[in-house]
């Protein structure tokens, strides 16, 4: 066990909890380099790699975790983290193999979610709408299942009247989501409210955005850039 490790591990762990990422990672980074080998403090290391899409670091991370002795829930967390990374790296279609095999023996949120939003990727609007909307009723308040739902509508069917629905209920709970905000802000350009639009994207880019957002940093910038003279 690496005592200095693991104490700048829990230090990175601490800014992690606070917000404070670029604190985060660069202490997770000195940590790692000392020897860190706590599975929570790996897993939420590579939590963050993956959010900064430093894939190959992370996948390298798990590796590691996957070595030690791990709780049943950690064995989750590491099997969610790495099928992220295979879809980011083009194996869609393997990721969701682990997902829902883990699905099969754990109903939670955090599957819920990155599998409704994985069903979106693959493009099956009835099988997308149909999980997200399993989803939704597992938890009606869960801004992420909310958003996932009406993103099913919006992209694969085109029916934006049902996904404004959702997407209103969805921002309501979490009023700084970075995809709900910038998907609202489409609302507000074709019904001419353009200063709506612009603030809905500038709360939107000062979120972190991660893997599992649809709107990059890129797709806000180009947006916000096309409104800057309006």
């Amino acid at each position: 066990m690496s005592f200095m490790g693991n104490m700048v591990g829990n230090k990175a762990l601490t800014a992690h909890s606070k917000g404070d990422y670029r604190t985060a990672l660069k202490l997770y980074e000195e940590a790692y380099e000392k020897g860190m080998d706590k599975a929570r403090l790996l897993r939420s290391y590579s939590v963050l790699l993956i959010r900064t899409s430093q894939f190959d670091k992370a996948l390298e991370v798990l590796k590691k975790m996957e070595k030690m002795p791990m709780t049943d829930k950690e064995k989750v967390d590491l099997h969610i983290n790495y099928s992220i990374i295979l879809w980011q790296k083009g194996r869609l279609d393997r990721a969701m193999e682990i997902l829902t095999d883990e699905f099969r023996r754990t109903k939670n949120g955090t599957l819920y979610s990155i599998i409704g939003y994985l069903k979106i990727e693959q493009g099956d609007a009835d099988e997308a709408i149909r999980f997200n909307q399993e989803a939704v009723e597992y938890d009606e308040e869960d801004p992420v299942f909310l958003d996932n739902l009406a993103q099913a509508y919006y992209r694969l069917k085109g029916d934006k009247e049902t996904a404004k629905i959702y997407f209103d209920k969805a921002i309501a709970i979490k009023p700084k989501a970075i995809d709900t905000n910038y998907f609202l802000a489409l609302y507000d350009i074709e019904r001419g409210d353009i200063e709506s639009a612009k603030d809905r994207l500038d709360t939107a880019r000062r979120g972190m955005s991660a893997p599992l957002n649809y709107a990059t940093p890129q797709k806000i910038d180009e947006l916000r850039d096309q409104l800057r003279d309006k």
